[in-house]
């Protein structure tokens, strides 16, 4: 393993670890598990570890054999694994700020899903699930009206026709980041149609990750909900 440290990064030999991103950007980089060997994933996370011993490393697109090398070199109390969200974590969580509810249109977008609300409460932020309310059945997701309203940052993903956001963003003001799914037959082309849907929707104030990145949608909305907790925890102290 390399040793060599210059400033804003670290030469690991196979990887330029960019230790200085936290100081950029307020979070410290993650690792991108796809394409990597468990014995890469074991020395970046320990290095990020090291770089950032008050925040998790965290690792992403992680299959079982790198949650499982992860895991293994520990230390176990402080490992918290998302197999569905093929997601692994080493170190403490930092205390949540805000609320962020991730709603998911069926169960074959839960791992996008579940990758988002994962990065999302990793990146500081509370979290909170609402699955299975697509617009095939839109009692489902009219039920689900409080959950919706109380978030500070919604996360709406979807496949097949990609029409949830455009109904989410019908129903409240609060920010809204949209993932499209690459679930769907034929002619959904791979998410590309949920991708084009949730481009042209009609409800404002909706943006739009790409297809699959749970990763992207949970850092954006993360930082949405901890800068809505700071401008409210600001506001009373300054009301006081």
């Amino acid at each position: 393993m390399g040793g060599n440290d210059d400033p804003g990064f670290a030469d690991l030999g196979f990887a330029r670890l960019d230790t200085g991103r936290a100081t950029r950007t307020g979070d410290p980089e993650v690792i991108y598990g796809a394409g990597k060997s468990p014995e890469q994933a074991v020395i970046l996370v320990a290095a990020l570890r090291r770089a950032h011993p008050d925040r998790p490393a965290l690792l992403t697109r992680a299959d079982a054999a790198l949650r499982a090398a992860v895991a293994l070199a520990g230390p176990a109390d402080q490992v918290i694994i998302d197999e569905e969200g093929g997601c692994i974590a080493v170190g403490p969580l930092p205390e949540p700020r805000g609320l962020v509810t991730v709603v998911s249109a069926g169960t074959a977008d839960a791992p996008v899903a579940a990758e988002a609300a994962f990065v999302a409460r990793v990146f500081g932020a509370g979290t909170r699930r609402v699955t299975d309310v697509g617009v095939a059945g839109i009692h489902r997701l009219l039920a689900a009206r409080a959950d919706l309203d109380a978030a500070d940052c919604l996360i709406v993903v979807a496949g097949m026709d990609g029409a949830l956001p455009s109904a989410v963003g019908g129903l409240t003001g609060v920010p809204l980041v949209a993932v499209p799914t690459s679930v769907g037959y034929g002619a959904s082309f791979g998410g590309l149609a949920a991708l084009l849907t949730m481009l042209n929707s009609c409800a404002p104030g909706i943006v739009v990750s790409n297809i699959d990145n749970g990763f992207g949608a949970g850092v954006f909305a993360a930082r949405v909900a901890r800068r809505s907790a700071g401008g409210a925890a600001r506001a009373t102290e300054s009301a006081t």
